[in-house]
This record gives C-alpha cells, structure tokens and sequence, in this order.
C-alpha cells in the first residue's frame, strides 16, 4: 500500500483539486429539516451532504452521523441547522493529489466540500477507486467455498475472524437484540452502542466510525435477512471489535453486494429511506478491518474492527 501511495504521489502529486472535483454538487440549506435531508441522501445515494447559505458559503455538513443522532433523539422535524456539523474541513480548489490524499488519510471522511478563494462552495471530492486504493489501509476481506462452510457450520465464530482471539459472546462488553420486525427501529442497537461507548470514554472519532458502520450492518439485517440479529461489542486495550450475525436469508454475491448503489431493498423499504445500496461499501469505509461471511440460505456474519490509536 505504502508503494501504491508513494507511486500516485510521484506521477499526479500536482494535480490541482479542480481538475478532478466533482462540480456537480448537491447541497442543502440550513432550514430544511434533517428528515428531508434523510431522503436526499436516500434517492442521491450518498452519506453526506454540505450545509450552505444563501451566499455560498459552506456553514455546515450533515452526514448519517447526523441522521442516527437525530433518530436516537427523535428529531427528524427539526431543522437542519440544529443538527449538522458546524465545524467543517474543507479543500481549496488549488489543493493538489497529494494534499488531499493526506486529508483523507487524516480525517477518514468519505468526501470533502471544496472551495474557492471567497469561501464560496465550487465543488466536491469524494473516495473515488483511486483514492480509495492508496487511502484505505485494508479493505473488504471474505471467504470462499470450502473455508466459508467450514466457520459457517463450525465453532470459528467463538473466535475473532479478523484477530483469531476468542470471543466471549456472553460476556460481550455490548449485547443487543436486532428486531427485524419494523424497519423504522432500524439504527436503535448503533444508537445504544455509540452512547455505551462515549460513556467509557472510548475516542469520539472512533465512536463515530463504530456507530455509523454499525447503522449500517444493522439496517441489513432489518431490511435483508428476514430473522433476527444480534449485535455484540468487544472492547481491547488498543482495538474495538463489532460482530453482527444473523441467521436469515444471506448474501448470494458479495461481490455484487460491494458495489455502491446495488440493492435488493424492496420498494416500500426504500420509501421508507432505506436501502440505498451503500451499506457493506460504509461499512468498509468506515470500519479498519472486516470479514462478511455469508452462504445463501445460512445468514451472515459482519466482523469489523476500530483501532483506538
């Protein structure tokens, strides 16, 4: 990864961020409420969106942070600007690769709102193949066939699919029943477990990934599996793990199921603001390490891991 990093840096590290920045930019103002951003965010596909003014200027950003906050506390009808993000980081348009490989590096954003010399909002980047391949430390693991079946039908699950220690589920740190039965309790385990979490005075910005990824693998459960799930937290000296299992229906193509976008969410579920396809591609971004293991017919296991430095 290091070479892949060092070789991009030394062939487009002067690429200017308006050369590549998408200037197609959907934005929202302050006084819309955090459920309309909700569905924008549900039709454009997308996990955030800047907050901007009637000048211009970027004020603000909401993301699916905001979105599970706003669900824990039951105000999806308040207004945005109650909501987002004041302090946001932003690229200038003469930024170059190089410059904003690092802020991805830094923030481990999934995009940045870019701006010219006034302030004004002129553009937005985003974790496009590239930028994902030299950002992103370790991506999607998952096994196949024979290895597959072998956790599957086994007693691996006892033991950290990533690590390889053994995982206690009864005396997980974090336990939480997923209800498959009303999508709209979707998000409730994440919400329980980012407050756990600050609560133990775990880092803020590792209980945002742990709680957004989690969302996210609850959300399939709830929406695909059509069982019951179970979410377990596991908190070590230098790591957080997150094991989400169900036995339902499972993943016939993970491959497929990667893809940002694809979804097999049926409609009245994506009325609802669900299933826009970006739940494993979240769940990658925002976690250090995961593992899905899945076989058609015998449910799924999610397996991500935060490190707390």
């Amino acid at each position: 990864m290091v070479e892949i990093l060092e070789k991009v840096q030394k062939v487009f590290a002067n690429i200017k961020v308006e050369e590549f920045m998408n200037r197609d930019v959907i934005y929202v103002k302050p006084d819309r409420t955090v459920a309309q951003v909700k569905e924008i965010l549900r039709l454009k596909r997308i996990s955030g969106v800047p907050v901007v003014d009637d000048d211009g200027n970027v004020v603000g950003i909401i993301s699916i942070e905001d979105i599970i906050k706003s669900l824990e506390n039951g105000t999806l009808h308040e207004k945005v600007d109650k909501h987002m993000t004041a302090r946001v980081i932003c690229l200038h348009k003469d930024m170059t690769l190089q410059e904003v490989i690092k802020q991805f590096e830094r923030y481990k954003y999934g995009r940045f709102p870019v701006v010219d010399d006034d302030g004004k909002l002129v553009g937005i980047v985003t974790k496009n193949d590239i930028l994902a391949a030299v950002a992103t430390r370790l991506g999607l693991l998952y096994l196949h066939d024979e290895r597959r079946k072998e956790v599957l039908e086994g007693d691996m699950l006892n033991r950290s699919l990533i690590t390889g220690e053994e995982l206690n589920k009864k005396g997980a740190d974090f336990y939480f029943k997923i209800d498959y039965f009303d999508v709209n309790l979707a998000g409730i385990g994440a919400a329980q477990l980012k407050k756990f979490l600050l609560n133990k005075k775990v880092n803020e910005n590792v209980v945002r990934r742990v709680a957004v990824a989690t969302y996210e693998a609850e959300t399939n459960v709830v929406i695909h599996s059509g069982s019951e799930g179970e979410l377990y937290c596991f908190i070590a000296e230098d790591r957080i793990i997150v094991r989400v299992e169900d036995n339902g229906k499972g993943i016939e193509n993970i491959e497929l199921a990667m893809k940002e976008g694809y979804s097999t969410a049926p409609d009245y579920v994506r009325e609802l603001g669900f299933g826009a396809g970006m739940g494993l591609p979240n769940m990658k971004r925002f976690s250090d390490k995961m593992v899905v293991l899945s076989e058609k017919g015998k449910g799924v296991v999610v397996e991500m891991v935060f490190y707390l430095n």
